[in-house]
């Protein structure tokens, strides 16, 4: 079922450290009758637990997994662990990833796709003061940008926005900064940052400090995939079922968190331990509205569909980025047979 309207919701990427971290489900609010059955499916959330990871958390704590009848552990991992390691091992079924990282594990012999994209616009953008002469990517030519790393969706969208300008990272000084982008920016050790819309931007709106964001993908016509759930080979061919319900559950999430965001904050704070104050429950809720017009479907399509389009531009930016040294085939990235609604 294709929604059109979406105000509100989760995301941003996660603080860096991270320590490697098994959430056991905690069950809370009020969960439906029906009880799942069979052979746990674990999705690795990457990170520490954030309030990015709300659709998921919102969906065990309400029983919207086990009314789908699926059994379902969460599962952190940090950020010193392979991203896929888990999954390639076994130990994990489902992954919340970039479908940029996707296509790189992909490309690099990951039997896996993306069951469900979950932004259908591009989180990443480049952030700069408001009184910055930077107005657009083709300002950047001879100014210094600051990202977390030479990877990573900040990195691959900063390509993408160079790329689209007609200029090469030759033509900008890029720096390493780590997850330091706020004291970077305002110690004016770097011109501008790559963050994402709907955490760094808000950090900053909440710091009190005057930024401006520019879009780094074109939001008409993306070329890079954000956000998404990928499974391996083997989940895909035997427990379709099981995958079809967990894109049901956090689907129902999802609807939940649009039309209650202050009450999915609450519950977030359950699996957040970081999320005991105040003022810390209130930043959470600034990224929950910041989030939700990230993940308004395409026009026509069901929440969480993969975009053909999209994945076929993105494979063949990343080839020409030098971002994957072997062309993939787009539609071997994804599928769409278990997106509700499809």
């Amino acid at each position: 079922m294709a929604r059109s309207r979406l105000t509100r919701f989760t995301t941003a990427v996660a603080a860096a450290t991270a320590a490697v971290l098994a959430l056991a489900g905690c069950q809370g609010g009020e969960p439906g009758s029906t009880t799942a059955s069979g052979d746990t499916l674990t999705i690795g959330l990457t990170y520490t637990p954030n309030v990015q990871f709300a659709p998921f958390y919102v969906a065990e704590e309400l029983g919207y997994f086990d009314e789908a009848g699926v059994n379902v552990e969460l599962r952190h991992h940090g950020e010193s662990e392979d991203l896929f390691g888990a999954l390639k091992s076994g130990t994990e079924q489902l992954v919340y990833a970039g479908g940029d990282e996707i296509t790189q594990a992909v490309a690099g012999g990951v039997d896996m796709q993306s069951v469900a994209t979950l932004y259908n616009t591009y989180p990443a953008v480049l952030i700069v003061p408001d009184d910055s002469e930077i107005e657009s990517a083709a300002d950047l030519k001879g100014h210094s940008v600051g990202v977390p790393g030479l990877y990573g969706q900040t990195y691959f969208a900063l390509l993408a926005m160079l790329a689209d300008a007609g200029l090469t990272d030759a033509d900008v000084d890029i720096q390493a900064i780590g997850y330091t982008q706020q004291a970077a920016l305002t110690g004016d050790r770097v011109d501008a940052v790559m963050g994402f819309a709907n955490n760094d931007a808000v950090q900053f709106e909440a710091s009190g400090y005057a930024i401006r964001t520019i879009e780094a993908v074109d939001p008409e016509h993306p070329n890079l995939v954000g956000p998404a759930v990928s499974a391996d080979a083997a989940t895909i061919a035997d427990r379709g079922d099981d995958i079809a319900a967990v894109l049901e559950a956090v689907d129902r999430a999802i609807e939940y968190i649009e039309q209650n965001p202050e009450e999915a904050v609450e519950i977030t704070a359950n699996y957040v331990p970081t999320l005991g104050s105040d003022e810390a429950k209130a930043q959470a809720l600034a990224t929950l509205e910041a989030t939700i017009p990230l993940l308004a479907p395409l026009a026509d399509q069901p929440l969480l569909t993969n975009d053909p389009d999209t994945w076929a531009a993105m494979a063949e930016f990343m080839h020409s980025a030098g971002l994957i040294d072997t062309e993939v085939d787009a539609e071997s990235l994804y599928t769409n047979e278990f997106v509700p609604g499809e």
